[in-house]
Parts: C-alpha cells; structure tokens; sequence
C-alpha cells in the first residue's frame, strides 16, 4: 500500500464517526486550549506591568523599614524612620541624583466649589520628581514648599463639574483640620504611579512633603509651648513612612551604587533611622523591576499550576483516543482481514491506525490552539491589557498533539497490524 494513501484512508474512517471522533479529541482540544489562554494572559499581564515602568522610574530606588518577618507588598509593616536629615545627607551623596521622602495622609473628605465628597486616603506626600513629567497630561509638577498639588484623573471627575488645572481643592485632613491645595498637573492615569501604590486606579491627590506633611508632622507631634513656638523644630523631628532614591541612570552598575551608598548610611549609626533599625526593623531598598519580579514569580507559579492541570487533561485525551482506536481495530476486524488478503503488510495496518491516531490528535492540537488563542485575546481585551501571544508554546501545543497522537495510537496500531487475516476474516 502507498503510503499516501493512508491519509486518505484514516480521513474516510475519521469522517464516518464525526461525533466518536470529536469526543475522541475534546480532551485533547481542551488541554491545549487552556495551557495557550492562561500561558497569554500571563504573557499579556507581564507586559502591562512591565510597559507601566517608565525609563525615569526604572532608576527609582523604593525604601521602607519593616518587621524582616511582614508578609505583603512594599509598605507592608512600614515604620516611619526616616527623617529629614536622613534625606538630605542620602540626597547629597555623589552616587545619588536625588533622595525624597514618601508619606501617605489620611483624609476624610474633598471639597470644591462647596461640594464635599468623602475620601479616605487619598493624599500622598512626596517630593516633585515623584510625578514624572512623561506621566502628566496637562500642567506640571508641584514645586517644595508651594500649595500646590497634582491630581490624577480620578479626582478630576469626582465632581459635577471637572476640576482643571488651576483650581483650588480643600482637603479635610484626618481630626477635622483642612488644607488648601492648588492643583497645577493632572496625570494621565489614575493608577498608581509607584509600587508604593499598587496598580489599582484610586483618588490621588500629590502634594509637597514641604509644607504638607511637615505641618501635619508639627501639629501632631506637641512642643513645649502652647503657642507652639516651636513647631519648626516638631516638624523638623518628622519621620517618612519611605523614602525614594534616584540613581543618575537605569544602567545595573548606577543602581547599584546608588543603593549601595543609602545603603551603608541609612544602616549607619550616624543616620536618624539607623538608630531605630535593629532586630525588629530591616531596611529593604528595591526597584520597581525587582518589586515587580515577585509578582511575576506568583505569575508563574499560576502558569506552572494551569499547565499542571492542562497536562493532566492531555494524558485524559490520549487516553481517549487509544481507547477508541482499541474499539476500531476492534469493530474493523473484518476489514483488517480483508486488508491482509489482498496483499497488505503489517506495516501497511500499522501506518494507517498510527495515521488515524496522529490526524486525531493534530485535529485537537489545531481546534485547542485557535480556541486558546481566541479566549487569551478575549481575556486580554476585556482585562485592559497589552496582547501579547507566546508563539513559542502554540508551536509547542501542534507538537504535542501530534505526540499524543502517536503515543496514544501506538498500541492499538501494532495490535491492529498483528491481527491473523485467517482470525479476521472469520470475525463476525
């Protein structure tokens, strides 16, 4: 029998058993369907959070001091350690284009134009090169020690009437006390513009640490007189919750020293927050690549755990199609026999039940790599996310398919081709 027939031949048995056949390859189609979507949206949520780093953020250098054993993101367990001094001696190193505090305020409500909205959490103290200039869609950066603020686009509209650049918010700071607030930028997006956070879209009001927390810092912390005489000093005592680090460029080697330098200082007896670090408090000092990179590793380890279960819906498929093909040698007995007297070779049998197998499992690999696909573009544009399709594992899931296939078909082809012609033609 020529070989280019046998196609042909295990496309006409494939044909006359549509629905045996596609229940033969569901397993298959959904294995490999599923390993290709999650492997997608993997691919495309890696590249959303990855495209959010901008090149100036990428030279960022994110501190905290926690407990060595706080479990959660950046901040979790933070403790407020570092002082103003701390800032302006790490600033003032020559590895270190620029060193700022971080302190998030609690707040109770926003007002503009005599409308009050409640709002918790929505103030972030910080210093001007906080907000990116490549993150503003109109205005411009807050200057230290001005009243002035950028809001983010959540802000902006949580009003009847858009607040736009140049318009005065009241802020109802924790207590009952307000500040007033002239709003020079608004970013483009509401999401967070560090990891300090998160990714969410969420209000966000940006204001100078000078004079917005330094105030906050003096009306909290008393001082001797009553007519607080010396809050300049109370708010010099002011601790940040972070502190955030610029290296003079994203190249690894200007990172490194930067860190290195804030490093030895802040962990030094001669740094304010060194005194307060120890046993209890660890100082962490990462980028947003390497905050990021922990979230990829549970980004993996999801992956890792889908592809686990797809796999197991794969040896379920195989197992499908041996099983049917061990049920068509059977019900082709006689066929087989006919086969053999008329002058075909065990090799010939052999060849066209492995055939049957592998269009099989190549029909299942195809069908589960375009439903893949399709359902990986659907969760990433629903999601909001940047498409990115791993063409490296649709390569890989045609492979498999044909190698499910040709596993699954092995056994029942040789059974099929050792069959006695003189037992087959007597089978009823």
């Amino acid at each position: 029998m020529r070989p280019l027939a046998f196609p042909r031949l295990a496309w006409r048995s494939i044909r006359g058993h549509p629905l045996r056949s596609g229940l033969t390859t569901l397993g298959v189609v959904i294995g490999i369907a599923a390993v290709i979507a999650f492997v997608t949206l993997g691919a495309s949520l890696q590249a959303g959070i990855v495209g959010d780093i901008s090149p100036d953020d990428r030279r960022n250098i994110y501190g905290w001091a926690a407990d060595p054993d706080a479990e959660g993101g950046p901040l979790a367990g933070a403790q407020p350690v570092f002082s103003q001094d701390d800032l302006k001696t790490v600033a003032g190193r020559g590895e270190v284009d620029a060193a700022y505090g971080y302190m998030p305020l609690s707040t109770q409500a926003l007002v503009y134009e005599g409308e009050i909205t409640p709002q918790s959490d929505a103030l972030v103290a910080a210093g001007p090169p906080y907000i990116r200039t490549d993150t503003l869609a109109e205005g411009r950066q807050f200057e230290m020690g001005e009243r002035e603020a950028v809001i983010n686009p959540a802000v902006a509209g949580q009003f009847e009437e858009n607040v736009s650049v140049g318009d005065e918010l009241t802020v109802v700071l924790q207590g009952g006390r307000q500040t007033n607030v002239t709003v020079v930028g608004i970013t483009d997006t509401s999401e967070g513009l560090s990891p300090f956070e998160g990714f969410e879209p969420s209000p966000r009001i940006y204001v100078p640490t000078d004079p917005y927390y330094t105030e906050e810092a003096a009306a909290s912390i008393p001082g001797p007189d009553a007519d607080g005489e010396n809050s300049s000093d109370a708010a010099g005592d002011a601790r940040y919750m972070a502190i955030v680090i610029e290296a003079h460029s994203p190249a690894d080697e200007d990172i490194d020293a930067a860190r290195d330098s804030a490093s030895a200082y802040l962990e030094s007896e001669a740094s304010d927050a060194g005194e307060l670090l120890g046993d209890d408090l660890a100082l962490t000092l990462q980028t947003s690549a390497e905050l990021l990179q922990q979230l990829q590793d549970v980004l993996d380890l999801l992956r890792n755990f889908i592809v686990g279960i797809a796999a197991i819906s794969l040896v379920v498929g195989s197992i499908g199609i041996a099983n049917i093909m061990l049920v068509s040698v059977t019900e082709r007995t006689r066929e087989i026999g006919i086969m053999k007297a008329v002058g075909a070779h065990n090799r010939d049998v052999l060849g066209l039940f492995l055939t049957e197998a592998v269009i099989l499992g190549t029909i299942g690999a195809v069908l589960g790599t375009a439903l893949g696909l399709a359902v990986g573009y659907l969760g990433a544009w629903y999601i909001e996310l940047p498409l990115v399709y791993p063409y490296e594992y649709v390569a890989l899931a045609i492979a498999v398919g044909i190698l499910v296939g040709v596993l699954s078909g092995l056994y029942p082809a040789w059974r099929a081709a050792r069959t006695d012609p003189i037992d087959a033609l007597r089978y009823e």
